[in-house]
């Protein structure tokens, strides 16, 4: 069985609540098509990547199936456990196992807050932890992601990038998820430090047994990363297989010229 199921899936913003966006389908002279009937599955242990043109519908699937978003219609099966029928409470144990990163790492962490703070809360909020405990824990997630107990006392805006983004991370390894959503979380970093963090992200992987669904307008990471690769254009997935099937031998127009218009990258 699947890990996560996601059936026709639909989403529609009124076009005043989703701004001036016409790469999305309007299904009306109000409303965007967001997401256009989406039926996936995400397997135990694979990355699958998503990737598509900026608008194209990738990072509000992402959300739909964490329900950061609620949808129009449609539904989501996260290890048996229907995502989009659950109540408050049945939502917040799914949240332990399933998790996102954020695109920008400057504006995912609240600068108010030292990085012990910010990977203290989810524990706070989830896990009975005497404060060691939860101290203990934070140094163990920060040298996960490549960092130490130096960088617990400070504050986000203390730190470049790259670090915030594996701050990042190690918040949101911190419930020890099954799942992650990665949405586009090395488009705002320069290439080399962007590789860095995909070479980390395929390092966790391995090490905590993660699933991840990877959103990236980027199809060289897509293809570096990924088991799978789908494809969406205008919220519809058009094609989809696996990363051999689609970058050696892609069937759709739109997937071919993906793939002609990004350049090479060293990872």
């Amino acid at each position: 069985m699947p890990l996560v199921e996601i059936r026709n899936l639909v989403k529609v913003f009124a076009s005043a609540d989703f701004g001036l966006d016409l790469t999305l389908r309007k299904t009306s002279a109000a409303d965007v098509l967001a997401v256009d009937d989406v039926s996936l599955d995400i397997h135990q242990g694979e990355t699958l990547g998503l990737v598509g043109e900026s608008g194209s519908g990738k990072s509000t699937l992402g959300r739909l199936i964490l329900r950061l978003v609620e949808p129009t219609s449609g539904s989501v099966i996260f290890n048996g456990h229907d995502v989009l029928q659950a109540s408050a409470a049945e939502l917040r144990r799914l949240r332990r196992d399933m998790q996102i990163i954020f695109q920008d790492p400057f504006g995912s962490l609240d600068p108010r807050f030292r990085v012990e703070d910010v990977l203290a809360e989810p524990l706070i909020i989830h896990e009975q932890m005497t404060s060691a405990a939860r101290r203990q824990r934070v140094a163990e997630l920060l040298r996960a992601v490549g960092m130490d107990e130096s960088a617990m006392p400070r504050f986000p805006h203390e730190f470049s990038g790259g670090q915030r983004q594996r701050i990042g991370i190690a918040r949101a390894l911190a419930l020890r998820p099954k799942f992650i959503v990665a949405d586009e979380p090395v488009s705002a970093l320069d290439v080399s430090v962007g590789a860095q963090i995909v070479n980390l992200l395929q390092s966790l992987q391995r090490e905590f047994g993660l699933t991840y669904l990877f959103i990236s307008h980027s199809m060289p990471i897509v293809r570096y990363l990924s088991t799978r690769i789908a494809v969406i254009l205008r919220g519809k997935i058009v094609e989809i297989g696996t990363t051999a099937e689609i970058t050696e031998r892609p069937r759709n127009a739109y997937t071919k010229s993906l793939l002609a218009a990004t350049p090479e990258i060293a990872v």
